[in-house]
């Protein structure tokens, strides 16, 4: 699956929203709270993400590319692995986001609308 969304936000600074995941639940509402083994995502980095119901996802890390803009995770949620390949881009007026979702149709069809709306408050102005 992949998802793209647009907005009038500084490239740079979206793509500081990514890297901290402290930040990660400002714009992306199904998200409470973040523990992760550092402050900026690094590859190796481990952690959890916990969801606004309470569900926790574990996640590792695989590659952040700070030139290209690019970092790629893997998530677990009980028997569920996905895999995420995010990437930000400059455009005129703003930034674009990227998302590719790897994983099971029935996650994938599950995680569509909440990633969408979480995209498009990450790039907005």
């Amino acid at each position: 699956m992949t998802l793209r969304a647009t907005g009038r936000a500084d490239a740079e600074d979206v793509w500081q929203r990514y890297v901290t995941p402290a930040r990660w639940p400002s714009w992306s509402p199904q998200i409470r709270a973040v523990r992760a083994d550092g402050e900026r995502l690094t590859p190796g980095m481990r952690g959890e993400v916990v969801s606004v119901f309470g569900v926790t996802a574990a996640f590792v890390v695989e590659s952040v590319d700070d030139e290209r803009w690019e970092w790629v995770w893997r998530v677990r949620i009980g028997p569920v692995r996905l895999r995420l390949r995010h990437q930000v881009s400059h455009r005129p007026g703003g930034s674009s986001t990227r998302l590719v979702v790897e994983g099971p149709a029935i996650a994938l069809a599950a995680y569509a609308a909440p990633a969408r709306w979480a995209l498009s408050r990450l790039v907005r102005g």
